[in-house]
């Protein structure tokens, strides 16, 4: 716990560096930089508080003299698999919860993006952490399948595409270990003709086209619903005023994509929208940044009227592209919601109640935001991604984090009172037959 509260202030005086390091890396602006590190910052100051979560449980006297308590246990060795689009904050979601429990951690960073980490590494070392307790593997496959099968790492923590979490996922568990996935998303924010307008357009932009798209709780997808739907051309002109830029340039409100490769997936699915039937009302592909024309930047894009049958909608884009769905009413767009298979985040916009309550209970999506775009809990809760978004039964950080990281193991015990008693003491000469 010392060592973990040392290292929280250490991270906050090395922020800025940190985030320097991941706008290097990633590309996204610096001020998104600030909160990726701030968000995983979080999840350490909690961590400093874990005493109170891996208490165990006592029942006296189950029976005559007999009682029954439970202890929390560390595993062993951990591994974490973290992604390229949160250098900070997603390894921070793993190794301080895992190593506050007692366990050693093997953590592996995106080949992408190592230079946040391997700061936050030696960071932790700077703290007083013992050798050995924090381990950094690089590699693609083969580190990925050294995890899945070493025999002495116990759990798995994994964030990233649908593709690497399905196979962590069953390798890992073929081998008898523990692991927790948080894969692929398509988000929805559903906007209702009630909804306060102009907070509605502004988080939905923000929502949609931060970090380029790239994150796994992007509202990527927005349904309008009835009257809401003359409101398309106001969204579109917010998304216009949008800088693109290199991240560490003042003013860019969003940077490249993370590779070529990226960008070229992205503007092979605007294009598909677009043959599929899509409107294209504002394109983003020819996007050009003066100094880095040969950049990985697409611009703010919007597809409208588009269907769930469509490849733009079934498929997530990870990229600045928001698709817009149409509804009558909030019935048919829980529908499109809960049809979809997704489930690791949903936004309602509204101003009634009634109709919030209504959305959040009958949706079926882990998490849910009343008017808050991207409902991702603070780290005392837990990260309750669901469906195809999640494999696993035991979410990221908070309450469950802990239970991931732990083994229960419990104690019956039974002390006879009579064997407390304490006889008269004999004082005669002892026989045979005393």
């Amino acid at each position: 716990q010392q060592i973990f509260l040392r290292y929280q202030q250490l991270i906050k005086d090395n922020l800025k560096e940190i985030s320097k390091l991941i706008t290097y890396e990633q590309g996204k602006t610096l001020a998104d930089a600030e909160g990726d590190v701030f968000r995983g910052l979080q999840v350490v100051e909690h961590a400093c508080s874990v005493t109170s979560l891996i208490l165990g449980e006592t029942m006296p006297s189950i029976t005559k003299d007999m009682d029954t308590y439970t202890y929390r246990l560390p595993l062993g060795v951990c591994a974490g698999i973290a992604p390229f689009n949160f250098p900070a904050m997603i390894p921070l979601w793993m190794f301080p919860m895992a190593m506050v429990c007692g366990n050693t951690f093997l953590m592996k960073p995106s080949e992408r993006v190592p230079g946040a980490l391997m700061f936050l590494a030696k960071l932790f070392q700077d703290a007083g952490a013992p050798d050995g307790t924090l381990n950094i593997i690089h590699g693609q496959h083969e580190a990925v399948n050294f995890i899945c099968d070493h025999p002495d790492i116990r759990a798995i923590s994994f964030v990233g595409s649908n593709q690497a979490g399905e196979y962590i996922y069953e390798r890992g568990s073929r081998n008898g270990k523990r692991v927790q996935a948080n894969m692929g998303a398509k988000n929805h924010g559903v906007v209702m003709p009630d909804a306060n307008k102009e907070n509605t357009l502004n988080q939905l932009v923000g929502a949609a086209f931060g970090a380029a798209g790239q994150r796994c709780m992007a509202l990527s997808t927005a349904i309008l619903v009835g009257e809401a739907q003359k409101w398309l051309p106001e969204l579109v002109d917010r998304a216009k005023n949008l800088r693109v830029n290199a991240g560490d340039q003042p003013g860019a409100d969003l940077g490249p994509l993370i590779s070529p490769q990226a960008k070229e997936r992205v503007c092979n699915l605007i294009e598909k929208g677009v043959k599929e039937g899509a409107s294209l009302l504002l394109d983003g592909r020819n996007v050009k940044v003066k100094g880095y024309e040969n950049g990985n930047f697409v611009g703010p894009t919007i597809l409208a009227k588009v269907k769930p049958n469509m490849t733009c909608y079934k498929e997530e884009i990870f990229g600045p592209v928001l698709v817009v769905l149409e509804a009558d009413t909030l019935d048919d767009a829980i529908e499109m919601v809960n049809n979809n298979p997704y489930g690791n985040g949903t936004a309602i916009f509204t101003t009634n109640g009634a109709t919030a309550r209504k959305y959040s209970h009958l949706v079926d999506v882990g998490q849910v935001g009343v008017n808050v775009p991207i409902p991702v809990p603070l780290p005392m809760f837990s990260f309750t991604g669901s469906r195809a978004s999640f494999r696993g039964d035991t979410n990221f950080y908070g309450k469950q984090g802990v239970q991931f990281y732990t083994q229960l193991k419990t104690i019956i015990s039974q002390w006879k009172e009579e064997d407390a008693t304490i006889a008269k003491p004999a004082v005669v000469m002892p026989t045979m037959g005393n």
